[in-house]
């Protein structure tokens, strides 16, 4: 049985015996799969969907996509407005 032939609906048997060909092909091609526990079906193999993980970021506006490549040698690296020795020696004692 090649991974095109298995088919959208099986026996709990045959995907017990089958498991990791039905979790590919699921995987895989995104097809779900339909299980049946003598012809009634039970359950049903599904594709997880990844949703963007930014999404809500990028909604609220907090997050937006890059304009061009970012460069480290191009980026301007902030300086103090005020020296910052005295903050230093604040946090040691």
């Amino acid at each position: 049985m090649t991974l095109h032939s298995l088919k959208s609906e099986v026996g709990v048997r045959e995907l017990h015996n089958q498991l990791s060909r039905y979790v590919n092909h699921v995987a895989d091609g995104g097809q779900e799969v339909l299980v049946t526990m003598r012809g009634t079906p039970v359950a049903r193999l599904a594709p997880i969907e990844t949703p963007d993980p930014f999404a809500e970021l990028k909604r609220r506006g907090v997050l937006r996509e890059a304009t061009a490549d970012w460069n480290p040698d191009d980026a301007e690296r902030p300086r103090p407005s005020e020296p910052v020795a005295p903050l230093v020696s604040e946090q040691r004692d």
